[in-house]
């Protein structure tokens, strides 16, 4: 976006556009100028909400990012209220033109770094947490209760941890044995376990269930969680309430294996490192209308930069990409990781179909409060998140993320969800952007909040590590977009983010997993 895009009161994305931004609030009769014509304000206007810019008629499409947002469901005159009263989404029925917009690689950046913890596998770590994964629900508690006994203050004499954390969830049995939920569940266990930022780990079931420890105790071969384990890595060590004798028992040799392991977990220490070992994943939540406007482009010049690296950025949230798909589908490498995209939308459109529910559904009622109309419109801002280069890869839920590039998760546009996702397949860092004031942080992996606007940033200040509401008031986007790469940097070396400061993150492990209760 152009800095000359943006007058004292609008933002207008692209030449195309019939609509705009509204920078601040805006009352009904208030003088505006965009393109050489002047009008008036015919309705009070909220920041970051839509105002029609040109005469739109009935059944015309509108346009926002140079791109079709929905079409307008009754005549529009300049100067009106663009939103959900006179607006409706269209069937998206794209051009994907696979791999017609391949983007030439970025110029190499070979000179930056960050102090890492590297570990034997030559992953790099931005944290050393050591891990209790429960395998199942009814081991919870038990995982909670081991956690609980090492806080920070017991951890004083072990200053290269940053935590002992219960990785706890609702599910782990009653499901099919080796279906699609099973192995979801499996991958997200064994990517917490050999996630980089975990210097060791225990697992903990009940011994009777579907889910890893069942796997694991009936297949009698307790390294099935591949490439844990190696000097610097205490693991795998699995203990079931069943064969322990109870809680209790289960918890005194949990918090004895635990202890058994901090010193070696604590014996590591942060090393300089190459940029490249960044693997960062990609979240917006709580978007309003300035998302795709400020924060999300800005998240995207960092992400080029991340590229150009030589690191990995993760874009998610299959059911907030679509509707611009067609944007990822033309920058994909080959048609096999376009089709690879476009399998998914169709999944997803099949899967919401089996509960009566559509795609379009979204955007949220928080979204549509902060000026998002359709999906298309809040899919168009998301996607700016992955900036402007070449789609390498498209991955499953908590898969494994190999690739370096930009590449594709597929995740639900839930945050916790979909964050667990990307955490398991391996992101040492989460560049979480948000508009409404989302407060979220994800152990063992830091999430850097990035807010949209000025007012929510300076009202959740605690919560908010970087304002990008700055582009409003006219610094460039580049320039927001390097403030966040230099962010990241900063936090992969240790810097804490304001998530960190508030200890917020153990709560938020949350599986997505697909499938009956059975």
């Amino acid at each position: 976006m152009a800095d000359e895009q943006i007058s004292a009161q609008l933002v207008v994305l692209d030449a195309s556009d019939n609509v705009a931004v509204a920078r601040t609030n805006i009352a009904a009769g208030t003088p505006l100028t965009c393109g050489g014509a002047d009008f008036a304000a015919l309705d009070p206007v909220p920041a970051g909400h839509k105002i029609s810019v040109r005469p739109i008629k009935r059944g015309e499409a509108v346009k926002k990012y140079g791109q079709i947002i929905g079409q307008a469901t009754s005549d529009t005159r300049p100067g009106e209220h663009v939103h959900s009263h006179n607006l409706a989404i269209v069937d998206v029925h794209a051009d994907y033109a696979a791999c017609s917009q391949i983007p030439d690689p970025p110029a190499p950046i070979t000179d930056r770094t960050f102090e890492g913890y590297v570990r034997a596998n030559g992953k790099v770590g931005t944290r050393n947490y050591l891990a209790v994964i429960s395998t199942v629900n009814c081991s919870a508690s038990v995982a909670k209760f081991i956690a609980q006994r090492f806080p920070p203050e017991e951890l004083a004499k072990y200053p290269n941890i940053d935590g002992v954390i219960a990785f706890k969830h609702e599910a782990g049995c009653a499901m099919q044995y080796q279906g699609d939920a099973h192995h979801t569940l499996n991958r997200l266990m064994a990517g917490i376990a050999r996630h980089p930022n975990v210097g060791g780990f225990l697992l903990v079931g009940l011994g009777c269930e579907t889910g890893a420890m069942g796997y694991l105790l009936q297949e009698q071969n307790l390294v099935q969680i591949e490439g844990v384990g190696g000097p610097d890595r205490p693991g795998p060590l699995v203990l079931s309430m069943q064969d322990m004798g109870g809680t209790l028992k289960t918890v005194e040799a949990g918090i004895a294996q635990v202890s058994q392991m901090l010193p070696q977990v604590n014996d590591v220490r942060r090393q300089t490192v190459s940029a490249s070992h960044l693997c960062v994943g990609l979240e917006c939540g709580g978007s309003d209308g300035n998302s795709g406007v400020t924060a999300n482009p800005a998240l995207g010049i960092a992400s080029d930069r991340i590229v150009a690296c030589g690191g990995t950025a993760i874009l998610s949230e299959t059911s907030e990409v679509y509707g611009a798909e067609h944007l990822l589908t033309r920058r994909a490498v080959s048609p096999q990781v376009a089709d690879k995209l476009v399998e998914r939308i169709e999944w997803w459109k099949h899967y919401v179909s089996l509960f009566g529910a559509q795609l379009d559904n979204n955007p949220s009622p928080g979204n549509k409060a902060g000026g998002l109309t359709t999906i298309a419109e809040k899919s168009l801002g998301a996607v700016a998140k992955a900036g402007s280069t070449a789609l390498v890869d498209v991955y499953q839920y908590a898969e494994p993320v190999e690739a370096k590039g930009l590449v594709f998760m597929d995740t639900p546009g839930y945050d916790p969800a979909s964050v667990t996702g990307m955490v398991a397949g391996g992101a040492n860092v989460v560049c979480f952007t948000t508009g409404r004031g989302s407060c979220f942080g994800c152990k063992p992996t830091p999430s850097i909040k990035i807010a949209t606007n000025t007012p929510m940033y300076d009202r959740m200040l605690p919560d908010m590590d970087i304002n990008a509401g700055s582009v409003l008031e006219g610094e460039s986007i580049t320039s927001a977009g390097e403030r966040i790469f230099e962010e990241i940097l900063a936090v992969a070396s240790g810097k804490p983010t304001k998530s960190e400061q508030q200890n917020i993150g153990d709560e938020e492990f949350v599986p997505w997993l697909v499938g009956p209760t059975l």
